[in-house]
């Protein structure tokens, strides 16, 4: 878990959503949900091949024992000059929607599945519609900002692996996770292909192997294209709008694309509840998917 500087958000606000989802996933991670949830504490490294402005920035406040590394250990990465040394969280969505629609269900929560192609159709439906449609908020809502990061990452077999890397650069990373190690990546602003890309396979493997020849010995598991929703500024807002003479609040949360695994989950997870509670915790919500996208984005495997 880490986090982008948003231009237009001021700093404390997103400090504070940082610090809340940290906190949250936190308490997962050290819960006996942790393994069914996909939440874990990680511990690692994220390194830099020129020194960086900003050498702390505002979320090393509230992960888990932030240093900048020492001399000794950047001889283990030597095209690198500078890295920092922290414990942070991972979440592994592919555990972790599961867990939190288990959770749902069992609450009482129903859930249909349907394609949405405009708010006017929930209109007779909801007292509150959630719109966490992702990349769908192009043409669910008609949100011009929005638009998609292509990411490719590999799952490998090498259990011996233990502690993440991080370039800085944000494109090569080693997350090691629950059953397997995730490595990456890519940032393909307004690429829409979900398909693999044989290329940036062999580039992944080059750039990890770099930063961790041990991986030569990992066996590749899968391949995984996402196309991750981006936008200047993540929307995490609140408003009342008009379907079919009606006057439904709508919350909206979606684009927040935060890069390799890391993320910035820390903006929709710290500001829902504040948004929702005005209007009542126990109201019907419903939550707004656009056509064939998920609010994680469109994910492919092979």
């Amino acid at each position: 878990m880490f986090a982008a500087q948003f231009p237009d958000i001021p700093l404390e606000r997103q400090r504070r959503w940082f610090k809340e989802s940290f906190d949250h996933l936190s308490a997962i991670a050290q819960s006996e949900y942790a393994s069914e949830a996909g939440v874990l504490l990680s511990s690692g490294w994220q390194i830099f091949k020129e020194v960086p402005a900003n050498k702390k920035p505002f979320w090393t406040d509230f992960v888990i024992g932030f240093r900048f590394m020492t001399d000794h250990e950047l001889k283990r990465f030597p095209d690198h000059r500078f890295g920092q040394a922290f414990t942070t969280i991972k979440c592994e969505c592919s555990s972790y929607l599961p867990w939190l629609e288990k959770r749902f269900r069992k609450a009482g929560g129903q859930v249909e599945q349907r394609k949405v192609h405009s708010l006017q159709e929930l209109s007779t439906s909801y007292d509150i519609i959630v719109n966490c449609s992702g990349l769908g908020s192009k043409t669910l809502v008609g949100d011009p900002e929005v638009y998609s990061v292509r990411g490719q990452v590999l799952k490998v077999e090498a259990p011996w692996l233990k502690h993440f890397i991080r370039d800085g650069d944000g494109k090569t990373c080693i997350y090691p996770g629950v059953h397997s190690v995730t490595i990456g990546g890519t940032r393909q602003e307004g690429d829409w292909r979900t398909h693999v890309d044989e290329g940036d396979t062999k580039s992944i493997l080059e750039r990890c192997k770099r930063l961790e020849p041990s991986l030569r010995k990992a066996k590749v598991l899968s391949e995984w294209v996402g196309l991750r929703p981006s936008r200047r500024n993540p929307r995490v807002e609140r408003e009342v709008v008009v379907l079919q003479g009606r006057r439904v609040p709508v919350v909206h949360n979606y684009g927040p694309e935060g890069g390799e695994g890391g993320g910035c989950a820390a903006g929709p997870q710290g500001a829902r509840g504040p948004q929702l509670r005005p209007w009542g915790v126990g109201s019907d919500a419903g939550l707004g998917y656009g056509p064939g996208c998920t609010g994680a984005g469109q994910a492919v495997s092979s």
